[in-house]
């Protein structure tokens, strides 16, 4: 009898132990998973294009894949109860390539002539492109199916950003010989136009439509004095990431 008493003690003993190991495993379960009601999205972006010249003055076309890469930051500011909603403003970097034949070149004068190299000119050239150093100020409506504890949603982000090209280059490489110019007058210092990105989770269509002019209103081709009033229109994938 009193082996069974020893044994009944032993395996009360047990199951208390256990009980309270598994009341006490709850609470410990339930603080690893803290949701954050005030949760943010996408503050930081990635993003690579084909960059599109429209408007060309006559006898202008592109000639090679024109390459955009755009990184930076947004600042994510729900405006509803749900958080699916926001607006954001950011901060980024832009590097456009465009190429093209509308040759740029300084005579002696030091002045700029932009020249359509077409079949007016007996040469031939293997490179003519400009390059484009922007910092830009992206402002975005957000729309998002994202919850507090769901990282994949649908999202459409819709919006306008504002460049201001720090530094530009134009390159010319030809058998009359290798040009290149830095800071060149002539390119609009501020770019500006419209924005939309439309995905899920990870992959996201991105374009960008130019509403002003890559140069300014008084540059000219030269030969037909036909103003250049090219606009870049961009399409490719951003990434977002928090």
């Amino acid at each position: 009898m009193k082996n069974y008493y020893i044994i009944f003690c032993i395996v009360c003993f047990g199951f208390s132990q256990f009980s309270f190991a598994q009341n006490d495993s709850k609470p410990k379960a339930e603080a690893l998973t803290v949701i954050d009601s005030l949760y943010k999205e996408d503050q930081f972006y990635l993003s690579m294009t084909y960059n599109v010249l429209a408007n060309l003055p006559s006898g202008v076309e592109q000639t090679g894949f024109s390459l955009g890469l755009h990184a930076g930051f947004i600042k994510d500011m729900p405006i509803n109860k749900q958080r699916n909603i926001a607006i954001g403003i950011g901060l980024g970097y832009s590097y456009n390539s465009f190429n093209q034949n509308l040759g740029i070149i300084k005579g002696d004068d030091d002045v700029t002539n932009f020249v359509v190299l077409d079949d007016t000119y007996d040469f031939d050239y293997s490179k003519n492109n400009f390059y484009l150093h922007m910092v830009e100020l992206p402002i975005e409506f957000r729309w998002r199916t994202s919850t507090a504890t769901d990282y994949r949603f649908w999202r459409v982000y819709t919006g306008f950003k504002l460049g201001y090209v720090f530094y530009n280059i134009s390159n010319f490489q030809g058998e009359v010989g290798d040009v290149r110019y830095t800071n060149i007058d002539g390119f609009n210092d501020l770019q500006y136009g419209l924005t939309l990105s439309v995905g899920y989770n990870t992959w996201n269509f991105y374009v960008y439509y130019a509403l002003n002019s890559i140069f300014e209103d008084d540059v000219k081709t030269l030969l037909t004095q036909e103003s250049v009033d090219m606009n870049a229109i961009k399409f490719g994938l951003i990434f977002y990431l928090l």
